[in-house]
Parts: C-alpha cells; structure tokens; sequence
C-alpha cells in the first residue's frame, strides 16, 4: 500500500524508513502533539527536525491490553508459581520448596494452581503438612478460590472446611487482604510491570483491580509510573461515590499526567470455570449450575444506572446462562457496553451481539490453559467456548485482554492463541474453527484497524519483523524494537538507530 500524504502541522518526531505490515515501500511517520499527523513517502522527510531511522522495521498502533489486575498481576510476579502443579500434591510440594527460605512472620503466597482437573483434592490437612505452620494462602489462577492452611485461617480469621478453600466473594476479600502490603513495594512492583508491558508494546491496559482504583494510580503516576495509559475500572460497589467525585467512563483525571482515564463500570454476574460457578444452562457434571450472583432485575438496574452517569458497563459473564442474562439486561436497558470473558454462548446469542452494538472482552490465552477443564464440565458443547470466531462473525466488536494474572500480561501470547489455538505444548489447535486471522487479531488489540492512520493517537509498537507473515513460534514472541505512548518512547532496543 501506497503512503498516505495528508497535510499537519510541522512535526516534532519523524520515524523514517517505516513499513506497515504487508507492506514493501517505506515510508515516513510525522508525529506532533501526540498524535499521528501525517504518513509520507520515504524522501518526505522535514529539515531540522529530529528523526528517528526504523531502519525498514514494521510499525503498528500500539497494542492494549483490556483486561487486566494490575496489581495482583504485579504481586503475582514476586510469588510462588503453582501453574505447573498437576496435583494438589503437587502444588503442596512446591509450597514445601518456596518455603524453605520464607521469613515466617509473613504470609507466604502462592498463585496459579488449576483445581478442577486434580486428580486429587486440595485439604486443610494436605496443606498443613507441607507448611509446618507457617501461614500459607494460595490462590488459583482465575482468582476465584484460595487455599488455606490453619495457620492462615487463624491470621485472618477464615472459617475453614475441610477442603481448606475460599471461593468467590469470601475468596476475593482475603486476595484484597493478602495485597496489603507497603504502597512503595507495590507501587515499584507495579512500575516493573508496567516497563516490562511496554517493551511488549503495549501502550495501555484496562485495568479491572478489585479496589477503589482511581487513588493508588494518581500516586503511581505522581510517583513515576509512565510506561502506558491506564484505565482505572469501578466496580458497581463504588459507583455512588464515582458519581459523587464526578467519574465517568474515558474521563482524563487531573494529575494523571494524560495517561489516566476512569474506565468501565465492573459488574460480576457469576464465577468462572474453574470453580464450576460459572452461570451454565446445563448443569455440570458434579451437579448444579453455577452461581448467578446478581439476578436479572438488579442487573437490569444497574446497566440504567450506569448509562445515567456516563459510565460504560462491562459486565463479566462466563457461562452461557450468564451471558444469557446479560445480553437480555443490555437488550432491555437500550444501551451498548462490553461483555467480559463471554467464554461460553449459546449458538442462538452470538448474532445478539452485533445487534446491541457489544464489545466481546476475551481472553484468548484462557482457551488453552482452560481446555480439559472445558472438556470435561462442558463436554461435547466446547465447540462454542471462547468462541472468537462466533462472536466476531456474529457482529461483536473484539477487545483482547489476558486477565492478568490469570494468565502472563502478553499480548502476542494472546494473538498467537487467538490464530493458532495451540500453544507451546505441542498439542493440537482446539477448535481451529474458532481461530482469527492475523489482521483481525491485531485489530482486536490495537483499538482500530491494526494499521496507523492521521489524527490518531501517536501510540505505536514498533516491531523488527512483519506480523502478517512472521512463523507462528516469531510471532508468539515477537521482537518489539520501541513503543511510543503519545509520540514518545516508553521503551527503545539498543539496537534502533538513534535520533540523526
């Protein structure tokens, strides 16, 4: 294709010997004011301004990452990992190992560990013995379920069962506990992540942590965070004191120094795989169908709510049940908004999204951790779970997030499990059917098309090979040479030419 000339004010940035992906030519892009303002031939280039020499590497919008926990993903880095456990005895073996060290005056954290495929069962007992007293909580990979010692259940106060394990609402308050911790250890946490997603070229991310959220990123920000944009979700607890303090949804916050904005209205509707909570039409295999934890009226209301105070909501809905109910609540309300993870639908549902105007908030990496477990408790209905192609060709708008920590801040392990629907592993794809393309991935991460345009923000990822045609293991881990984040860079390899 072709440069796109287009008049703009003299630029501050030029970033020449550019390509698009799929394209030949070379190109110059012209930044100013934080915005893309024009896309010229490869001569086109201003005297005396400052350029930067791509030198014929491939550049694309920046990448976002729509749902995110920021801080239990940064939390989650300096914790013991169990996603490789395949047994509670096993998890339990590696918490015996993290421990060996462990000051016991503190609470020892693990996270990751995947339950619902275990050929044996987490207990108190189990997780006593591997502990030897010391206070241990684990929580599992979609955040949904913790795993306690007695030691543990004593520090906070937690009535146990014998199995030793929190879900949902009780789960979610301990996690909020276990985080805790100094604001200046969490925030120099949160700082690394952020420079670490940036040099993935990520140039903003939805973040959805379960707390009053607006506060801890201005000190952030105020504090030197400056890798990528942020937008601070609010969950449907807060949204009285959100309308009062004059929030709503892509609101800039004075002292976010342009990178903060309010994000959506978080509304949960029921659990999630894992723990068998998500809201199913049919029942599970153990029994039961899964929690709807807001019923359908008050959901109803709160969608009303939520648009009278320009707030957009992103319901969380996983089941089919549950993605049932929130299309019939959006449907009623005569409004638009997000649907997030929408893992699992029902055939009829998936045109219902392209007719109320919905973005499909998905995880595509989900698909591959989550495959026995969707096998086993959705058996021979897995053909519409994490349904990507459904939900795009039924009109959704995509959004691609990895729902940190449950699975790795990665945008290109998304995308690849996006178009391959396979991982590292060696197995074969699950459900290719359901696969997207490149281009469609790319504009599913990107907020647009996946290729630059005048007048659009000047965030940009620029990558050392073409996304559309690198092999699937390049692309998977694909080189990100900068990222700039309204024009400038937020990360830089040693290896791009400097400014001449």
């Amino acid at each position: 294709m072709p440069p796109i000339a287009t008049g703009g004010p003299r630029p501050d940035l030029v970033l020449t010997s550019a390509r698009q992906p799929g394209d030949t030519e070379l190109s110059t892009v012209h930044l100013s004011g934080g915005l893309i303002t024009r896309i010229g031939a490869a001569s086109d280039r201003p005297a005396g301004v400052a350029a930067v020499d791509l030198g014929g590497r491939f550049v694309i919008p920046g990448l976002w990452d729509e749902h995110v926990h920021m801080t239990q993903w940064a939390l989650g880095t300096q914790r013991i990992d169990l996603s490789g456990a395949a047994s509670a005895a096993a998890a339990a073996g590696l918490v015996r190992s993290g421990l060996e060290q462990a000051d016991r005056s503190v609470t020892a954290v693990g996270v990751g560990f995947r339950d619902a495929t275990w050929p044996d069962e987490p207990s108190v007992e189990l997780l006593d013995e591997a502990t030897s007293g010391h206070p241990t909580a684990l929580i599992s990979h979609d955040l949904h379920c913790v795993w306690l010692n007695s030691a543990a259940a004593l520090r906070y106060g937690v009535p146990l069962d014998r199995s030793g394990l929190l879900r949902e609402e009780a789960a979610f308050a301990l996690t909020r506990e276990l985080g805790r911790l100094p604001d200046d250890v969490v925030d120099g946490w949160v700082r690394q992540a952020g420079v670490r997603a940036a040099a993935q070229g990520v140039v903003g991310v939805v973040d959805f942590e379960m707390a009053w959220n607006r506060d801890p990123w201005l000190r952030r920000i105020a504090g030197g965070f400056g890798s990528v944009r942020v937008e601070a979700g609010v969950y449907s607890q807060d949204l009285d004191r959100a309308r009062r303090e004059g929030l709503s949804t892509g609101l800039p916050l004075p002292g976010g120094a342009g990178l903060l904005r309010t994000g959506p209205l978080k509304v949960l509707i029921d659990g999630s795989l894992n723990t068998r909570t998500a809201y199913c039409v049919d029942p599970y295999p153990h029994g039961g169908h899964g929690l709807l934890t807001v019923s359908e009226e008050d959901l109803l209301a709160l969608l009303k709510e939520a648009a009278a105070a320009d707030f957009l909501p992103a319901v969380h809905a996983i089941g089919d049940a549950a993605n049932a109910v929130a299309l019939d609540a959006f449907a009623a309300a005569g409004i638009s908004g997000r649907i997030e993870h929408a893992q699992f639908v029902r055939q009829e549902d998936f045109a219902r999204f392209g007719t109320l105007g919905l973005t499909a908030s998905v995880q595509p990496a989900h698909a591959l951790d989550d495959r026995d477990t969707a096998d086993a408790n959705w058996a021979g209905r897995t053909g519409r779970a994490f349904p990507l192609r459904s939900l795009l060709d039924g009109g959704a708008v995509l959004a691609l997030g990895s729902d940190a920590p449950v699975a790795r801040l990665d945008p290109w392990l998304a995308m690849s499990a996006a178009t391959t629907r396979s991982g590292p592993d060696g197995r074969e794809p699950w459900h290719p059917e359901q696969a997207l393309t490149r281009s469609e991935a790319l504009a599913a991460s990107s907020r647009g098309s996946g290729r630059l345009r005048p007048g659009s923000p000047a965030d940009l990822a620029v990558l050392d090979v073409d996304p559309l045609t690198a092999p699937d293991d390049v692309f998977g881990a694909m080189p990100v040479a900068a990222t700039l984040v309204a024009g400038v860079f937020r990360h830089r390899d040693s290896a791009l030419a400097g400014l001449s």
